[in-house]
């Protein structure tokens, strides 16, 4: 006597196998869009969302925003300006920093 009715375990078996895959295909969606999410961030100002423009200043390269001229280092850079022989440097730099700001306002 053959039903076409699955059984209760081919149910069980095939809603379990649904579950997992929603559950990867979610995961997998999830991935994507945190990293077109991240990609849309890069080289843009954290403040205001501008696009930074790339400048060497004391040797070493920085990003400023154009609109709220934020000055934004990437790991190391700090340490590459204080590695300057001068001792001074690093009052130096700021103080040019500042300066820079003063003008463009």
């Amino acid at each position: 006597m053959s039903t076409d009715k699955p059984s209760r375990n081919e149910d069980e078996y095939f809603a379990r196998e649904e579950a997992e895959r929603l559950a990867k295909l979610r995961a997998r969606e999830a991935a994507d869009r945190i990293t077109a999410e991240r990609k849309s961030h890069l080289l843009k100002c954290p403040k205001c969302g501008a696009s930074l423009h790339s400048e060497t200043f004391h040797g070493v390269q920085i990003e400023r925003c154009p609109e709220d001229s934020g000055i934004w280092l990437d790991a190391g850079e700090i340490d590459l300006l204080m590695k300057e022989e001068d001792p001074g440097i690093l009052r130096r730099v700021f103080g040019d920093v500042v300066g820079s700001l003063r003008k463009r306002k």
